[in-house]
């Protein structure tokens, strides 16, 4: 039975709240809490079933963790009230273990399911409301073998059944499952944070497990549960040494916290006593190992600080007519815990009350006129004295350690620009809400756990001297897009850019329809003009392809679910098991652009005309598929969104999904409004402009002085570049060098071989054909086939029609056919630089 003792705390508790979570952080009064601690038990029960030692044992332990250090411990078993008590007299929470036979196929037995969730309710229960309780643990390491048994989507509906059960006995009470690498794939975004039980002992594995560990966390702390070294086999002083770095490791991968396993060697599982490893910090008999003292310094560590010697940052924040979320912003960056930082404020001619608001703050403020985003980035590198070059919107608010953390990685990296995650805050609204989970917010693309490919303008930091060396921003990027292109200039000098998962800012979402709307105009008028100077980037129809990882709220989701597959390793007994998923295929993808409404059109247009002759009214059912995709895809993107301020009934989470819904169709059609209007349309032509007829062509060069292959293509390519031609480079197995695009129907190849005529004199011959897309084959030969068909049917209204259509594809073609010869020619005519394998130079030689 149960030891009954009075308690140990009075109504005065020494804990004024309980503790929340706010993105990747847990908060106790507007404060952070890092979770120090370590874990307890189990023990051997004693009085019939109480799995803890004696009050005075266990008050004595409380005392000596504290005393070291320390605010949380974990146990493995439900505490009773005085177990509690006694925590919150020493200052300490707990982390709630609610045990269950998870070891056995729990999910074959419905009995056996249900008496699961009826006791995981009976331990939150006996605990609810508690101020000591740091959160509730819903399970730790279901097997491998076991989730694969049952397969991992019922092990994931199972637990989320247990979450549910947990949050409806404490409603305020924190909620996590206790995972491991060997089951890794489960996905639980349901929970309020991550924790892991990870044992690695090298330092190199440790960090890249924590950065993929942190990515798959998304917005949602990530706390290591369990880190450990046995003594018994590795010695005293080899745990004193791991152990400090792994909870140094834990530190700087931007953990929320890290539980030593455990505090003591006294370990009782399974109805018998644990002799044989010795992963305490104390012996059986409670004396002190070496590693207890390592522990406690390394927690004293936490979290980490900046030094007086780390390098200045230049903070530049950009705004126009930003008064509804600027002084947020202001009073963010006021309680940054830096050393040694400045704020520069760019006012871009703001006619609101942004300059009056500014000016309340100990901060530079530079007023310009109104010449948009990229020029005001520069005015604020020009006027910033750091060494790093920090930049957030006017929209959004630092948490903190904001600079520390991208200090660190910049510290401790070689990146030209390191940025990190921005999360919606809680509060903004229903319809932020919503606007969060839509697509085309701001998010990174990752090319492994610690690299990126693109950071977002409203959290990115570069070194000053990277950007000076390409020239800044790109002026011509005024509301959007300068952030992609000043990515891709460093990448393209060779440089890299880095991802800290804890270097957060909080960012407001758009709070209504119309602004929404804009927004994404604006994104589709930059991507017109990122395709215009990058066009070797973007396809035929226009879209642009990451070579990364998309991260962040609001993904696409293709129509249908993407297929997975676990890596299990041999017979079940992989280590790390991972979840794959494939890329989506181009059929896949289609209904996530934009463009897929301009497939609408015709398709409604064929449907019209089947009034006339009704074979066309086949078209019908086609341009049924094409809607419904959309819906579907908007259906399954809104039943995957997170909500930061959970709703209070089911009806008004209906409602919020629904205008999720709603958001998602409108995206594409408001990016697609202004990519048509700045030029980004699957019509267009890039290149020349001039036109040649399109034939085989074979173009000879001589040149006295020898050069590599490489070089004679390499020119073909800079005055390509030069001239904005939109071409690919031919792969390994192909016969071409170069594919130039004259439109989505036509293009031109180029192949080229080099002669060798002595005293290294050289021939180059190059020879250009025209290329028909297989679409355009597609679609002239079924506007061919369907004209035939209307006219032995006698349709004079459908022959004219669809006759006219076949016409105009057949013009179409010869005409882009035509530029991309006439382009491809130019190019092999023109004179580039020597140095033709640099951008720079290439648009200089043009």
């Amino acid at each position: 039975m149960v030891l009954a003792l009075p308690p140990l705390i009075s109504s005065e508790s020494p804990f004024p709240r309980r503790p929340s979570v706010s993105g990747r952080f847990l908060f106790v009064n507007d404060e952070k809490l890092h979770v120090r601690g370590v874990t307890y038990g189990t023990f051997r029960p004693r009085d019939g079933d109480c799995e803890f030692p004696p009050p005075h044992v266990l008050e004595a332990d409380f005392a000596a963790m504290a005393g070291n250090g320390m605010n949380t411990v974990r146990t493995y078993t439900v505490p009773p009230r005085w177990v509690l008590d006694a925590a919150a007299a020493c200052g300490l929470r707990i982390m709630v273990g609610l045990p269950w036979e998870q070891h056995v196929a729990f999910l074959d037995d419905r009995n056996r399911a249900r008496s699961i969730e009826q006791r995981v309710r009976a331990g939150v229960r006996a605990c609810a409301g508690h101020p000591a309780v740091l959160c509730y643990a819903i399970g730790n390491e279901i097997p491998a073998g076991i989730v694969r048994w049952h397969g991992r989507r019922r092990v994931e509906r199972f637990l989320e059944r247990l979450c549910r059960a947990a949050k409806a006995e404490d409603p305020e009470g924190l909620v996590t499952y206790v995972n491991f690498p060997s089951t890794e794939y489960l996905e639980l975004p349901f929970l309020d944070l991550v924790a892991f039980n990870v044992y690695l002992e090298s330092p190199r594995p440790l960090r890249a497990y924590l950065a993929r560990l942190q990515n798959l966390a998304g917005d949602r702390p990530l706390l290591l549960a369990e880190l450990g070294f046995d003594s018994r086999r590795h010695g005293t002083g080899e745990q004193e040494r791991v152990l400090r770095w792994q909870i140094e490791t834990a530190a700087a991968a931007g953990c929320a916290g890290a539980l030593v396993f455990g505090w003591t060697d006294e370990w009782h599982r399974g109805g018998h006593d644990i002799d044989d490893w010795d992963f305490g910090l104390t012996t059986r008999d409670r004396r002190p190992k070496p590693a207890l003292d390592a522990v406690r310094a390394a927690f004293a560590k936490l979290p980490p600080r900046p030094a007086a010697d780390w390098p200045r940052v230049s903070v530049v924040v950009c705004t126009y007519n930003g008064q509804a979320t600027l002084r947020d912003c202001l009073d963010g960056l006021v309680k940054l815990d830096y050393p040694d930082y400045e704020v520069i404020v760019v006012n871009d001619g703001s006619t609101d009350a942004t300059a009056a608001i500014a000016a309340g703050f100990p901060y530079q403020v530079i007023s310009t006129e109104n010449r948009g985003l990229s020029a005001a980035r520069n005015t604020g590198l020009q006027a910033a004295t750091g060494e790093i070059v920090a930049y957030t919107d006017d929209d959004a608010r630092p948490d903190p350690d904001w600079l520390t953390q991208l200090a660190l990685t910049f510290g401790g990296t070689q990146h030209a620009g390191v940025g990190g995650p921005n999360i919606p805050p809680p509060g903004d609204g229903a319809m932020a809400e919503c606007v969060a989970n839509a697509p085309g917010g701001p998010i990174h693309v990752l090319l492994s756990d610690r690299e990126a490919e693109h950071i977002p303008g409203c959290n990115m930091a570069f070194r000053k001297q990277c950007l000076d060396a390409i020239g800044g921003f790109d002026p011509q990027f005024r509301t959007a897009g300068d952030d992609v292109d000043v990515c891709w200039r460093l990448q393209e000098r060779g440089w890299t850019l880095g991802f800290n998962p804890t270097a957060v800012v909080w960012h407001h979402r758009r709070n209504s329809l119309r602004a929404y709307w804009r927004q994404q105009r604006g994104y589709g008028r930059a991507e017109a003009l990122l395709e215009r100077k990058w066009p070797e980037r973007y396809n035929a129809p226009g879209h642009l392809s990451w070579r990364g990882r998309l991260y962040g709220l609001g993904l696409p989701h293709a129509v249908l679910p993407r297929r997975w597959r676990i890596y299990h390793g041999t017979w079940g007994c992989g280590l790390f098991q991972q979840l794959y998923r494939p890329a989506d295929g181009a059929l896949a993808a289609l209904p996530l652009m934009p463009e897929w409404h301009l497939l609408l059109a015709p398709l409604a247009v064929l449907s019209a005309l089947g009034l006339a002759w009704p074979p066309l009214l086949l078209a019908l059912p086609v341009l049924g598929v094409c809607l419904s995709a959309l819906v579907v895809q908007a259906i399954r993107g809104a039943a995957h969104a997170r909500f930061p301020t959970p709703p209070r009934s089911r009806w008004t989470e209906l409602r919020l999904r629904a205008l999720t819904a709603v958001l998602y169709l409108a995206q594409p059609l408001a990016r697609l409004s202004g990519r048509l209007a700045h030029g980004l349309t699957p019509w267009r032509r890039r290149g020349s402009g001039r036109l040649a007829l399109p034939r085989p062509r074979v173009l000879d060069r001589w040149s006295e002085h020898w050069r590599p292959a490489e070089e004679w293509a390499g020119q073909v390519e800079a005055a390509l570049l030069g001239m904005g031609a939109a071409f690919q480079r031919g792969g390994e197995f192909d016969r071409w060098e170069l594919h130039v695009r004259g439109g989505l129907l036509g293009a031109a190849r180029v192949r080229m071989a080099v002669e060798e005529h002595g005293a290294n004199r050289q021939l180059a011959r190059y020879r250009v054909w025209p290329r028909c897309s297989p679409l355009a084959l597609l679609l002239l030969t079924g506007f061919a086939g369907l004209t035939a068909a209307a006219g032995a049917a006698g349709e004079t209204v459908a022959v004219a029609a669809l006759g006219g259509g076949f016409g105009t594809l057949l013009l179409r073609l010869a005409i882009e056919c035509g530029s991309a010869t006439a382009t491809a020619l130019r190019a092999i005519r023109h004179r580039a630089a020597e140095r033709s394998g640099s951008r720079a130079r290439a648009e200089e030689a043009a």
